[in-house]
């Protein structure tokens, strides 16, 4: 229940504070005064989006807080689960920057503007002209039939098992898709692995083979001159290691003589050793060096298709080609056994969506059970509100498996009798419809148990006798939970248990909008202005004073 509602800085509002009565609140006024801007204020405590054009001062920020008493309504482990301190007596607060930043309070603890919305659903019902405008959507009519039949658990298990069947599905449409863009690139992959499968990159060391060709290309030429340089120490008409031998001898018949001689005669012997080692090598070299055209046509022929193939796929290295062979040979894999995983999620698919239909079914025979009784409540009610000959019924027809069920539904009307009900928007006036969403708020209240229930003119369109019954339901409504009722008509403002009176403030610079609760000869005088207009006569207070006496 709401306790008491503080708003500063929102709208017309500069500052303004109410507390609410636990009953029937009424709330009058001249056309424009504000009387609309407390729902957007409380609007605001629901979650809904914030404006910063709605900012009365645009260099303040805008502040609506609101006290709830929540005794009795088990939000304990809401509280727990969202990490907020529990108090039966909470504080909803809202707070709008200049710089159009929102942000939200319970008791004082930051929270997000869904976890809001959440709190805000169980704690008030806001009805607008928009509600009544929604009655004509089918998701609307079908979502106040889940709320009368109270399918919460029902349609819980229906969710959980639509959105497996859905994820299962996506997934199976996923790879179908995949596989026809595979399958479509099955052929080329193929002769692209193909080819890199005759290649065999990774036996290939790119290095290696470039260097035995180089040698086998020029192998004539390089056992000429290892020919010439092994010829050059050993055979020309001096050798070169000859000449060494005979400088070693020489020296060494003098080493002894010096110390200086003997290390000559060392230097000279190693450079003789060294020079001996690099003869036998040019010898060995010589005779390993082959002319080999068939070894060379393959080696020409390997590197050759490797250089294409990485020119082909842009790349430089063999590592790259195994990669991309590797890459080729997983997407040919995928193609080959796609079949089989796509069979195996078929099965899958099949079975989430007969677990899903299966639910779902459950939920329409709650949904047709209830519907019958929510038939008869509404045509009974309509008929207290000056309907006599009101039918009201629900009709099912069946359709593909949706995020709702798989039930369309369809509220039909007639307000007259012989009539065939048709759909509510096709029949309905304004005052009808007004009365049908009265009479299916005041059923979903007590099925609800909501504490607050807010009315923003649901009165359009009627009058009289009409109005005096739509006055003692809201007065019957108030009996077990809090309501707040804007109107227009004095048979309404009449059957509350407190009256509030919104109007325009010119003291100012700025106009500003005000509202205050009047006292019981203030309330007369209010309902007496609603019946004969300003400065009313004394028919008019009588009148008044004989509503609110009723």
């Amino acid at each position: 229940m709401l306790k008491n509602l503080t708003i500063k800085n929102y709208a017309l509002i500069k500052e303004l504070e109410i507390r609410p009565d636990p009953g029937l609140n009424i709330i009058t006024g001249e056309t424009g005064a504000g009387k609309s801007i407390m729902l957007g204020a409380l609007g605001l405590l629901m979650g809904n989006r914030a404006d910063v054009k709605a900012l009365f001062s645009e260099d303040e920020k805008c502040v609506v807080e609101g006290t709830f008493d929540l005794s009795g309504r088990d939000l304990e482990k809401f509280f727990e689960e969202n990490d907020i301190d529990y108090d039966t007596t909470t504080l909803i607060r809202r707070e709008v920057a200049p710089s159009g930043k929102s942000r939200a309070f319970v008791n004082d603890q930051p929270v997000t503007l869904d976890v809001l919305k959440e709190l805000g659903d169980q704690l008030m019902d806001i009805h607008s002209q928009h509600d009544t405008l929604l009655l004509a959507a089918q998701a609307f009519q079908l979502n106040l039939l889940d709320l009368y039949a109270q399918n919460q658990a029902v349609f819980r298990e229906f969710s959980d098992r639509y959105t497996a069947f859905r994820k299962v599905e996506k997934a199976h449409d996923e790879l179908v898709s995949h596989a026809a863009q595979l399958r479509r690139e099955f052929d080329y992959n193929a002769f692209l692995l193909s080819e890199l499968t005759a290649l065999a990159p990774e036996n290939i060391d790119q290095a290696e083979l470039e260097n035995e060709q180089q040698v086998l290309e020029n192998a004539e030429e390089i056992k000429r001159r290892l020919a010439q340089a092994y010829d050059s120490l050993n055979y020309p008409e001096m050798p070169a290691l000859q000449l060494l031998k005979d400088g070693v001898q020489a020296l060494g018949s003098i080493s002894e003589l010096s110390p200086q001689y003997q290390a000559l005669r060392n230097r000279l012997n190693s450079s003789l050793i060294e020079l001996q080692d690099i003869s036998q090598e040019l010898e060995v070299e010589n005779t390993r060096v082959e002319t080999d055209d068939a070894r060379l046509e393959i080696i020409q022929d390997t590197l050759s298709n490797l250089y294409k193939l990485q020119k082909k796929h842009q790349v430089e290295t063999t590592a790259e080609l195994i990669t991309l062979k590797n890459e080729l040979s997983a997407k040919v894999d995928t193609v080959l056994n796609l079949s089989e995983e796509i069979e195996k999620l078929e099965n899958e698919k099949k079975a989430a969506e007969e677990a899903a239909t299966e639910a779902a079914g459950r939920l329409s025979e709650t949904r047709k059970a209830h519907g019958a009784r929510l038939q008869q409540e509404i045509t009974a009610l309509l008929t207290e509100l000056g309907i006599p000959n009101a039918v009201f019924e629900i009709d099912f027809r069946e359709k593909p498996l949706s995020a709702d069920g798989a039930d369309t539904v369809t509220f039909r009307f007639s307000a007259n009798k012989g009539s065939t009900p048709k759909p509510l928007k096709e029949v309905a006036s304004g005052g009808e419809f007004s009365r049908v969403m009265l009479a299916l708020k005041y059923i979903l209240a007590q099925k609800t148990q909501l504490p607050t229930i807010i009315f923003d003119e649901i009165d359009t369109g009627i009058s009289g006798e009409v109005a005096v019954k739509v006055g003692n339901l809201l007065r019957d409504m108030a009996r077990s939970l809090q309501v707040l009722a804007i109107t227009h008509l004095p048979q309404i403002a009449g059957k509350g248990s407190s009256h509030f009176f919104v109007y325009k403030d010119d003291a100012e610079e700025k106009t500003v909008s005000r509202m205050k609760k009047l006292s019981e000869e203030e309330r007369v005088n209010e309902i007496a202005v609603m019946i004969g207009g300003q400065n009313p006569s004394v028919s008019a207070m009588n009148s008044a004073r004989e509503l609110l006496s009723l």
